[in-house]
């Protein structure tokens, strides 16, 4: 009995990090923009409308950007560093690729690091 216990005990740390869901797997689905970090008070209100029509969506191998005012874009993107919570994706579009940087916050929202200490946060659609 006393051996079962203990087999136990060293198991189940290893199934819980084994049975956790990938980085790429926990990125899948709709990404809508809600929030944006270090803006001016002045700038509040125009860049607020503008994040909350942002989106990101992952399917499988492909990423969609959904900026306001501009055509969605699409590319296939693989995770290039992984770092914690931190994500660097490495993303192939039509005419060259990008990198962004991504991390999952605790509340379940997405940090996505859009330049000049600006954060957009993006909660997954339901």
């Amino acid at each position: 009995m006393r051996n079962s216990f203990v087999v136990l005990a060293l198991a189940l740390p290893l199934c819980t990090l084994a049975c956790s869901k990938s980085p790429k797997d926990r990125l899948q689905g709709k990404w809508l923009g809600d929030s944006i970090s270090s803006i001016s008070p002045e700038q509040t209100a125009d860049v607020t409308a503008w994040v909350k029509g942002t989106a990101l969506e992952f399917k499988g191998d492909r990423m969609t950007v959904t900026i306001p005012a501009e055509q969605p874009r699409s590319g296939e993107y693989k995770i290039a560093k992984a770092e914690g919570k931190q994500l660097t994706l490495a993303v192939n579009r039509e005419g060259g690729s990008d990198t962004t940087t991504l991390a999952f916050a605790d509340d379940g929202s997405l940090q996505w690091d859009v330049g000049e200490g600006r954060v957009i946060t993006m909660t997954r659609l339901k």
